[in-house]
């Protein structure tokens, strides 16, 4: 996930008016933000929370990872990853393909996320991009749902994206309803509860059929946005022994397949 999400972020890996990656003067300067950012605030974790260190463990990936070494993340105790795929309606991950598959190969659950820029185009457009170019779903017990990054614009000064909360609440529900449509699953949500406060009026009408995803970095997943009672998976740090940014899913691993099977 993306910079500029207070307690926690995507991994930026592009710049979206563009079809090029950012020259690396600009990633550098991207990057000391980031750590920047992230010491303001936040707690940067070494390890697992000690009060989850029995759940399964996993990651998220984006292109700014490259070719991923599955069988090395396997060997360090990676039991899910989710994918990036997609953002807006005209960018792909071009690593896709080596980590989505890569990862199952190597024996983990595995799921594609979009990243979304709701003031580019519609929910619905998004969410039928996303599903075209890697979000889909099976019910085999290793397809992850897929995954909707709905956070603070990290390319431009209106971080809700210009959107009003009713409005933005309503294009989360427009991708909803396309991926719903076309996958027969709901998405999965990533957020934090400083964005849903900020850009939806911490709406609680997703909670009851939408997995919730939580970025936190610190030793708690602390308050939840509005309607969800718990987390799904919770973003606990960007750096780990993973490559990408570190995740617990809240459950066994029998429950983590019995998840992804739907």
């Amino acid at each position: 996930m993306h910079a500029a999400i207070p307690g926690g972020k995507m991994a930026r890996d592009r710049k979206p008016s563009r079809s090029r990656r950012l020259p690396h003067s600009r990633r550098a300067r991207f990057a000391v933000l980031s750590v920047a950012t992230l010491t303001i605030g936040t707690t940067a974790l070494v390890e697992v929370p000690v009060s989850a260190a029995a759940k399964p463990k996993g990651h998220d990936v984006s292109s700014h990872q490259k070719n991923v070494n599955w069988a090395k993340a396997k060997s360090k105790g990676a039991k899910f990853v989710y994918v990036k795929a997609t953002e807006s309606h005209t960018y792909r991950n071009p690593y896709y393909g080596q980590q989505y598959h890569g990862a199952r190969n190597a024996g983990l659950v595995r799921g594609a996320y979009h990243f979304a820029l709701p003031h580019k185009s519609s929910g619905k457009t998004q969410a039928a991009y996303f599903v075209r170019n890697g979000g889909g779903w099976r019910a085999d017990g290793w397809t992850l749902p897929p995954a909707l990054d709905i956070e603070y614009n990290p390319y431009g000064k209106k971080k809700c994206y210009g959107l009003s909360k009713s409005k933005m609440a309503g294009w989360i529900k427009s991708f909803s309803n396309e991926v719903k449509r076309q996958t027969g699953r709901r998405p999965v949500i990533y957020t934090t509860t400083h964005w849903w406060k900020n850009c939806t009026g911490n709406s609680a009408e997703f909670a009851s059929n939408h997995a919730l995803w939580l970025a936190r970095y610190s030793s708690s997943a602390g308050s939840l946005p509005a309607g969800w009672r718990t987390w799904t998976f919770w973003q606990y740090d960007n750096g780990g022994t993973l490559p990408g940014d570190q995740n617990l899913f809240n459950g066994s691993m029998s429950r983590l397949k019995k998840f992804a099977k739907g």
